[in-house]
């Protein structure tokens, strides 16, 4: 990588650069295709949430229109690059699916209020660590955030198979509800392996509907409640609350989602021809991490879980050529412009639960790989393999066998049962405390 500042990759695939004035019809294909990257992975959260806290289905679909809200807010924030907020590239965002352990946890002990009070509370750590961020480097480095976003994968992947256990409608067979699932896994590998650029940015959604048609054979799908079809977000819904033994599980995670945004506006800054050292660099990271910081207040003010950039959409940066940012703002406006729909909510609430298992068993799995990829980009030595070695292995303990926590006073137990909370601390206090140069030459 070139330390000149004015450095830049220019990829020989763009066809239209940053600010290109794309015509606004080719514009809007290309937006309809980052919506189509990413559009499973932001309301799914929602739905997995809902699922776990058992919440009422009225509730399930307010959470995902406001997702979609919350990622088009988020979207616009980052393209238009508005008063040193945003990055100013052609970055999607969406709702963050690191959160879920914790959203969980604080969603069982004191409800939404306590899941958006924290949330609102903790977005501190994004806004006061992006003026800070060229000089933390050290301490966040590819093995610490390798190590924690495979961990996120893995964590993730059994709440995957509870849809697989939940029987279809009408008293179908539970041999159907795995059928479904099998059905869904196998679409999505079967339209990543006919190699179109197409059918890789449209598997998830093409997989959805390929496994909501075999619930509608198998007469498993029941049409969801009637209502409005236009709202406004009510914010503040749910109240909000706060505890302290919280605040390490919520803010370490902000702490994860700040690397991830620096790893993806980086890529997408090379993939866009822009530089990816020096001060216009720098000044896009501070610029978008500040921006999914504000985003992520604005979304628990309105009910909606933290969002960050997301990474599929550089892929369709890659396939298409095109970095416009005119792309970005039609694509944060269609993001508002669904989340407003209340009906649209409804129905994606009401998709039956083997359904979302399959979609996400195969997206917690790519997050478990994108951790590993994160990790082939640093130099693996005997210490590097020591921190994630431990950080894994606490981090996975906690987390399936929690009764080793007991011993400890309850604020402690209630930290540390995150496995995402004890393996990241973990590998951030190794990254920082083990000698480099002498535990390498002993390797």
């Amino acid at each position: 990588m070139s330390h000149d500042p004015s450095a830049v990759s220019t990829p020989t695939t763009i066809v239209y650069g940053l600010d290109a004035h794309i015509p606004w019809p080719k514009a809007l294909i290309i937006a309809f295709q980052h919506l189509l990257a990413m559009f499973v992975g932001t309301i799914t959260p929602a739905t997995i949430v809902a699922a776990a806290l058992n919440l009422p289905f009225e509730d399930r679909a307010y959470l995902i229109n406001m997702s979609l809200v919350a990622s088009g807010v988020g979207t616009l924030l980052q393209v238009m690059s508005w008063r040193g907020f945003g990055s100013g590239l052609l970055s999607i965002t969406g709702t963050s699916f690191a959160f879920i352990t914790p959203i969980i946890l604080a969603g069982k002990a004191g409800g939404l209020a306590l899941v958006f009070g924290m949330s609102l509370a903790m977005a501190i750590v994004p806004v006061g660590l992006a003026p800070f961020l060229p000089r933390l480097q050290k301490a966040f480095s590819p093995v610490v955030a390798g190590t924690v976003v495979l961990l996120i994968g893995l964590l993730l992947i059994p709440t995957s198979m509870y849809g697989v256990q939940t029987p279809l409608a009408n008293g179908n067979p539970s041999i159907n509800s795995l059928i479904v699932t099998g059905l869904v896994v196998g679409l999505v590998i079967l339209f990543n392996a006919l190699g179109a650029s197409w059918a890789r940015i449209s598997a998830a959604l093409l997989a959805l509907a390929g496994g909501l048609l075999a619930c509608v054979l198998f007469n498993g799908v029941q049409s969801p409640p009637s209502g409005a079809w236009f709202a406004l977000p009510s914010p503040l819904k749910y109240g909000l609350g706060f505890e302290w033994a919280f605040v390490i599980p919520f803010g370490f995670v902000y702490i994860i989602t700040v690397i991830e945004t620096m790893g993806d506006l980086t890529a997408c800054s090379d993939l866009s021809g822009q530089p990816t050292t020096g001060p216009v660099y720098w000044r896009r990271i501070r610029g978008g991490v500040l921006a999914d910081g504000v985003n992520c207040v604005f979304a628990a003010l309105i009910n909606c879980f933290p969002s960050t950039t997301f990474a599929q959409n550089n892929g369709v940066i890659q396939m298409t050529g095109v970095a416009s940012r005119r792309c970005g703002y039609l694509c944060g406006a269609l993001l508002v412009a669904f989340g407003l729909l209340p009906g649209l909510g409804r129905w994606i609430a009401s998709i039956p639960a083997p359904v979302i298992s399959g979609l996400t068993l195969v997206l917690f799995g790519l997050i478990a790989t994108a951790g590993l990829r994160i990790l082939s980009r640093a130099t693996m030595g005997q210490r590097e393999l020591l921190i994630v070695g431990i950080s894994l292995g606490l981090g996975l303990g906690v987390e399936t066998h929690p009764e080793v926590l007991k011993p400890l006073p309850p604020t402690l137990g209630l930290i540390l049962g995150s496995g995402i909370s004890t393996g990241g601390m973990c590998a951030l206090i190794l990254n920082l405390i083990l000698p480099r140069a002498a535990t390498v030459a002993r390797t």
